[in-house]
């Protein structure tokens, strides 16, 4: 019998991982704390890319009408994907990867909870200003053509009107899921295409399967103020975004984020 030398840190198999993710946050909380403003225009960018991008995708989705509706629906996914991949690689700031970069942070004790929640609540907002701010400059261009138009009021009704809570709160959880684990694959690569892959991936899914984002979500909205604001149930919004927010952090923060920072080490192992 051939002797077990291996010990329980052999086991953090992504340590590297965990702490380039500790490194982050620490860089998030100087950024926070010294230079809020900074830290808004990048989240602000986030929300932009987003709402850009989302623009994009009904764009593919309304002039591929007619054909296959599973072929548009991937063809719509793919160029989501786009977005997430331009956000993580020019270090931007988006609230549902913030869930478990900060989450792993609050296990190592890099940073306190209050902390985390002032942080993600600051994020969130910015994010919901770049989407305004893409539809405002938006607003007075042929760019939303009334096909594009029916089809985002579409897709808000069947994430508001159309969505129980608890539809919404299940679907919120996979779409973070997804998307949290391809970053964190991400992350053990260091050249871009890699990267850019895994992100992907996640979002293809998330999007293709119509599961809930809650700054995804949110730019949908910012277009409705501008375009139809009588055709929105704002009660109904409500509900998507408090429980989109809380099922994207369990996906996001604890399905990846808490899991991973505990398979790759012990909560005081930083402070030691």
């Amino acid at each position: 019998m051939v002797d077990n030398t291996k010990t329980i840190d052999d086991t953090y198999t992504s340590k590297a991982t965990v702490e380039s993710i500790n490194s982050q946050v620490q860089m998030k909380a100087v950024m926070f704390n010294q230079t809020p403003g900074r830290y808004a225009l990048k989240a602000i960018m986030s929300g932009f890319l987003l709402a850009i991008v989302t623009v994009f995708m009904l764009a593919i989705k309304t002039q591929f009408t007619g054909t296959n509706e599973g072929l548009v629906n991937l063809m719509g996914a793919i160029s989501f994907s786009l977005a997430l991949v331009l956000i993580v690689l020019t270090n931007s700031e988006l609230l549902t990867s913030n869930f478990m970069y900060l989450t792993v942070g609050w296990y190592y004790k890099v940073i306190t909870m209050n902390k985390v929640l002032a942080i993600c609540l600051y994020c969130f907002l910015f994010n919901i200003i770049g989407g305004f701010i893409l539809f405002a400059l938006m607003k007075f261009t042929p760019i939303m053509s009334p096909e594009m138009l029916s089809s985002l009021t579409k897709m808000v009704d069947g994430k508001t009107i159309d969505s129980t809570w608890y539809a919404i709160l299940v679907k919120a959880i996979f779409c973070n899921f997804f998307i949290n684990i391809g970053i964190y694959v991400s992350i053990q690569f260091k050249d871009g295409l890699s990267k850019a892959f895994f992100i992907a991936c996640g979002v293809v899914v998330f999007v293709f399967m119509g599961y809930e984002h809650v700054v995804f979500n949110a730019g949908l909205y910012a277009g409705m103020v501008f375009y139809d604001i009588d055709a929105v149930a704002w009660l109904h919004v409500l509900k998507n975004i408090v429980f989109a927010f809380i099922g994207n952090f369990i996906g996001g923060g604890i399905f990846v984020g808490l899991v991973y920072a505990y398979l790759n080490g012990k909560r005081d192992s930083l402070s030691n």
